[in-house]
C-alpha cells in the first residue's frame, strides 16, 4: 500500500476529476484532483473491502471498513425483511424509522383482534399494557414502576411541562442542539411558570467537558429545569448528560433528558445517569410501530407527573395511569417489544449497532468524498461526540441555512433523486444527516455520491426545484 500512495501521489490535473483504476474486483483506487494537487485517495482493498484514504490537509492514511452486508437466517437480503420502496434510496431512517413486514403484520393482527370484540380488548388491555411495558423497560434496563407508555417523546416532555412546577425557580435551560418540538414546549412552560427560557450553546465541536461547563453556566438562580438531548437530532452527537445530571442535582435544579435517539443504539442509555426524567423512542432504532414511546422518572417526582390528557386512569398510580388512555390505539406499545426481538433473533443487538457504526462510517466518508470532488472543500464535519448509527456531512454553501430551508429540501430531494434523506441546518450551515440501520448497504451510500450529490451540488449554485 506504501508503494501505491507514492505512485499515485505525482499525479496532477487542471480539472477537478476523479481518477478510478480497478485491478480486480474487490481492489481499486480512486484519486481525486483538484486544480493540479491532490484531494484525497481511496483505496478498496480485500474481500472485507477496507478502505484506505489519505487525505491531503492531514496528510496520513485513514482505514475505514466497507462493511459486508448482513443477511437473514435463511440467507435472504436483509432488505427483504422490509416493506420499502427498492427504487428508492433510504438514508434517513433516523426520523421515522422503518417496521419490518413481520412486525406490521403483527401489529395488523392485534388491529384486527380489537376491532372483532371492541368491548373484550378494552377490557381486558392494561395487563397487557403492563406486560409490554415491563419489557421496554427491560430493554433499556430500568424498572418497569418508574416506566410509562407514551405515543411520542414529545408526549412525554409534554407531560413533565404539564404536570410539574420545579421548585427551584421558573427558568428552563436548554441547549441550540434541541429538537424543535421540545423546546417549543419548553418555551411554553417557561412562560406559563413565569420564567424564562435560555439557550445554552453548544458548538458543534464542543468536548464533554466544554458542553457540560456551558449548559452549566447557563442556569442561574432561578433555574428549575435543564432539558438536554443524549443524542441531538440536527447535529448527531451525543451530549454529557451524566454529568449535565450530576452537577444539575448539587445544585438541586432538576433535569430531563431527552433520549430519543438512546434506545437501540445505547446498549444501556440509564446506566449511571441520575436524572429526573427520560423520555425515549421506539419506532427509531428498534424498528417498531410509529407510536410507541416511554417516559420514565425518579420515584421521588414520578407521582406528580399525569397524561397530557386526563382519561380513566387518572386516579391511579403512576404509570400505571398512563396504561388507560380511552380508546387510543395501543397496538404500537403490544408490537414493540416483538419488534426488538426480531432483531436480537436475526443478528444479535451487539452485532446491530457494529455494523451500522461501520456503515455510517463508510457513508460519511464516500459522501464527504464526492461533495469534494465537486467543490474542491472539505465537507466532513468535526463532531466531537459522533454516535454510532448517524453522521453529519457539510452540504455545500448555502443550501439549508435555516431549519426551514433544510425542511424544504426534502421532497425535491424524494422527488429528483429518488432518496429519502435527512437534511438539518445548524448555526446557518447546512448538513446532510446520514443514519444507517440494518437493511442499508454501502451500494445505496454509493449510489448516491451518483444520483444525489452532483444534484445538491447543482441546486446551491442555481436553486432547488418546488
Amino acid at each position: 500500500m506504501r508503494g501505491l500512495f507514492h505512485q499515485a501521489l505525482p499525479f496532477t490535473a487542471v480539472w477537478r476529476v476523479a481518477i478510478i483504476v480497478k485491478w480486480s474486483d474487490t481492489c481499486s483506487i480512486r484519486i481525486a484532483l483538484q486544480g493540479g494537487s491532490m484531494i484525497n485517495a481511496c483505496v478498496h482493498i480485500g474481500s472485507r473491502g477496507e478502505r484506505c484514504k489519505r487525505n491531503h490537509d492531514h496528510g496520513r492514511i485513514m482505514i475505514t471498513v466497507k462493511p459486508a452486508p448482513l443477511s437473514l437466517g435463511d440467507g435472504m437480503s436483509v432488505s427483504s425483511a422490509w416493506t420499502l420502496n427498492p427504487d428508492v434510496l433510504h438514508l434517513n431512517h433516523g426520523s421515522f424509522g422503518a417496521v419490518p413486514a413481520r412486525i406490521q403484520d403483527f401489529q395488523n393482527h392485534l388491529r384486527a383482534e380489537m376491532d372483532v370484540d371492541p368491548v373484550r380488548w378494552f377490557t381486558t388491555l392494561a395487563p397487557r399494557v403492563v406486560q409490554a411495558r415491563g419489557a421496554l423497560a427491560g430493554f433499556l434496563g430500568t424498572d418497569p414502576a418508574c416506566t410509562a407508555v407514551v405515543p411520542n417523546v414529545t408526549a412525554g416532555a409534554s407531560a413533565v411541562f404539564h404536570s410539574v412546577r420545579p421548585p427551584r425557580g421558573p427558568d428552563i435551560v436548554v441547549t441550540d442542539h434541541g429538537y424543535g418540538a421540545v423546546t417549543m414546549g419548553a418555551e411554553r412552560a417557561a412562560t406559563r411558570w413565569g420564567g424564562r427560557l435560555i439557550t445554552a450553546e453548544v458548538p458543534i465541536n464542543a468536548t464533554f467537558a466544554e458542553a457540560h461547563d456551558i449548559v452549566m453556566s447557563s442556569c442561574t438562580a432561578t433555574t428549575g429545569l435543564i432539558v438536554v438531548d443524549q443524542i441531538t437530532s440536527a447535529t448527531a452527537r451525543r451530549m454529557p448528560v451524566i454529568e449535565i445530571a450530576a452537577s444539575a442535582r448539587e445544585r438541586g435544579i432538576r433535569t430531563l433528558v431527552d433520549g430519543a435517539h438512546a434506545p437501540g443504539l445505547h446498549p444501556k442509555p440509564l446506566e449511571d445517569l441520575d436524572c429526573d426524567y427520560w423520555i425515549g423512542a421506539f419506532h427509531k432504532w428498534p424498528c417498531a410501530p410509529r407510536g410507541a414511546a416511554v417516559l420514565i422518572a425518579r420515584r421521588d417526582v414520578a407521582q406528580e407527573l399525569f397524561p397530557v390528557i386526563d382519561s380513566w386512569g387518572t386516579p391511579l398510580a403512576f404509570p400505571e395511569r398512563f396504561d388507560v388512555q380511552g380508546t387510543l390505539d395501543f397496538t404500537s406499545y403490544l408490537a414493540a417489544p416483538a419488534s426488538i426481538q426480531f432483531v436480537e433473533d436475526e443478528w444479535g443487538w451487539d452485532r446491530v449497532r457494529s455494523y451500522m457504526s461501520d456503515l455510517a462510517d463508510y457513508a460519511a466518508r464516500v459522501i464527504a468524498e464526492a461533495f469534494s470532488i465537486h467543490t474542491g472543500e472539505d465537507h466532513r464535519v468535526d463532531v466531537a461526540a459522533p454516535v454510532n448509527a448517524m453522521r453529519l456531512v457539510r452540504l455545500p454553501a448555502g443550501l439549508a441555512t435555516t431549519h426551514a430551508q433544510a425542511d424544504a429540501l426534502r421532497l425535491p430531494v424524494r422527488k429528483e433523486c429518488n432518496t429519502a434523506a435527512a437534511l438539518t441546518s445548524f448555526r446557518g450551515i447546512g448538513y446532510l444527516r446520514l443514519s444507517a440501520h440494518v437493511y442499508g448497504t454501502t451500494q445505496d451510500y454509493d449510489e448516491a455520491a451518483e444520483r444525489l450529490v452532483p444534484r445538491l451540488c447543482e441546486w446551491a449554485l442555481t436553486s432547488v426545484p418546488p
